[in-house]
């Protein structure tokens, strides 16, 4: 059998972030007039539109138009209705991001929800450390805390839909993925298309401990 195990080459230049772990995204507004008029800016900017376009196709005055956009004053429910015509967005839209609230769940040492999902192989113990439904991000996350003990059985064929993440926690495996087979000792990780064929194929030393995070697009 065949170990694949690469070493990263450190003399290759790091590629950076497509995205920026440190931004700091716009918060819930908790004031309305705010809250608005950063919505009404936003799908303005969406369809391409200057503040003097949108002046035009609602007839309120530039100034008018940016002090709404400022939350400097509170537009009635009419020029509301206006602005949503000439954006062509549902009046309730504007109200999203002072209503709209961010899930959050935390589970304590040792009460993570012991479970088994589709396809749940013997001595295959799963603990689900959190789980988030529909969303607005509109993907589903499902993270894991793997155990595989004296009585796991191997089996490197599970698929499933989605990306999978793996970290080794705790003992030593040798996990298939399509026609590769990657060593798993402590600080290892796997990042892999779901879809394909997928699991431990051989475990060396137990118990073995895994994280598992599991991500794919919510239904519609």
């Amino acid at each position: 059998m065949t170990i694949a195990k690469k070493n990263p080459d450190t003399t290759k230049p790091l590629r950076s972030l497509s995205q920026d772990p440190h931004r700091v995204s716009e918060p819930r507004e908790k004031v309305l007039e705010v809250a608005i008029g950063r919505a009404v800016r936003n799908f303005r900017r969406q369809k391409g539109m200057t503040v003097a376009d949108l002046s035009k196709q609602t007839g309120l005055s530039i100034g008018m138009v940016s002090k709404i956009e400022n939350g400097i004053t509170s537009p009635s429910l009419t020029t509301l209705q206006t602005l949503a015509h000439a954006l062509s967005v549902p009046l309730t839209s504007f109200f999203r991001r002072y209503e709209e609230r961010r899930e959050v769940m935390h589970v304590k040492s040792g009460e993570a929800v012991i479970m088994e999902r589709a396809g749940t192989r013997a001595g295959h113990q799963y603990q689900l450390l959190g789980h988030i439904g529909a969303n607005a991000s509109g993907v589903i996350v499902e993270p894991y805390l793997i155990t595989l003990s004296e009585t796991s059985d191997t089996f490197p064929t599970f698929q499933h839909d989605g990306i999978e993440l793996l970290y080794m926690l705790e003992g030593e495996v040798e996990y298939r993925h399509g026609d590769q087979t990657f060593l798993m000792q402590p600080g290892d990780s796997l990042f892999f298309d779901a879809d394909s064929p997928h699991g431990p194929e051989k475990l060396n030393k137990l118990p073995a401990k895994f994280l598992s995070v599991i991500s794919y697009p919510q239904a519609d």
